[in-house]
Order: C-alpha cells, then structure tokens, then sequence
C-alpha cells in the first residue's frame, strides 16, 4: 500500500482540460488544426453509425467498397483523407443520403 500524500490544494489548482483547450484554441495554428480534426471525427462518427445501422462489419463494408479493411479503419479513425467520390460510395454503399454535404458560410472577411 502507497503511503503517498497528495496535496489536495495542489490537485485542485491544476487546469482542468476545459481550461488548457481554452487557452490553446488562442492560438491560431492549434485552432485550425483542432477544427480539422473535429471536423473529421465528426464525419467518422456519421459513418460508423452508418455502418452500424447497416448491421455491417468493418471487412463487410471493405468488401463491398473493393478496398481493405484497413483503409475503413481509417476512415473511421479520422486517419483518412476522404474524397467527395469515396463519401458518395460510401454513402451507396450504406444505403445512405449525404446530406448538404459543404455548406459554406462566410464567418470573417477576406
């Protein structure tokens, strides 16, 4: 048994994530690529519930998409650069509808 003691003070002084991401996002460069990778998780999380209603396996939908196993886990990691071409196979694939798949909005000026 650890006879360690923490100072509990100390513990709760720390920067919760929340505040460490906050102070992050600051920066520009981190915020673009944070954006990015939200971005892409999100759409990773779309098709993996795709898949999932589909009642399909990763190799099923590799199969069907004539690609590897790997190349969906990486889709569905958000490893992966997707084309407009692949998200409309996928969507076939799945028997899915891409919804207003870019929609642009102009938040800043040029």
């Amino acid at each position: 048994m650890s006879s360690k003691k923490y100072n509990l003070k100390k513990i709760k002084s720390l920067p919760t994530f929340e505040d460490d991401l906050k102070e992050k996002l600051k920066d520009p460069k981190f915020k673009q690529g944070f954006d990015l990778a939200y971005k892409r998780w999100g759409i990773a999380r779309e098709i993996i519930e795709a898949r999932k209603k589909a009642k399909m396996t990763q190799k099923d939908l590799a199969k069907s998409l004539k690609t590897s196993q790997s190349f969906v886990a990486r889709v569905e990691n958000g490893g992966q650069n997707l084309t407009i071409d692949v998200l409309s196979r996928l969507a076939d694939v799945l028997s899915a509808k891409l919804k207003k798949p870019v929609k642009f909005e102009i938040v800043g000026k040029i």
